[in-house]
């Protein structure tokens, strides 16, 4: 199992709405990948750092879990630019994404 995980850094001024996130941007991702061996999405809201009163690092992480990433990777030949675009519609931070296989 392949899992993508997109982590939007906590930074100064920058938006970032939860509930579209959650409600329509993730289902929007289960619509369009579910075909392509989509498995099932989860989003982690950032509430603290390590550190005792430390903020969280990323104000959210979004994972998407697929059974092979040459699906993944064919979904998003099909509609990535839908997926992608949906992004600025709930916030105005630039994700970065990593590709785990999990392991463990």
């Amino acid at each position: 199992m392949v899992r993508i995980s997109v982590l939007y850094p906590n930074e100064s001024g920058k938006k970032f709405d939860h509930d579209y996130d959650v409600n329509k941007h993730m289902k929007l991702v289960r619509d369009r990948l579910t075909s392509f061996g989509l498995v099932r999405t989860e989003v982690d809201k950032g509430v603290a750092g390590g550190a005792p009163g430390s903020s969280a690092p990323y104000v959210a992480v979004g994972h998407v879990y697929v059974n092979a990433l040459d699906g993944f990777q064919k979904g998003m030949g099909q509609h990535g630019k839908e997926i992608m675009a949906d992004i600025a519609n709930y916030t105005d931070i630039q994700p970065q994404m990593q590709i785990s296989e999990i392991i463990g």
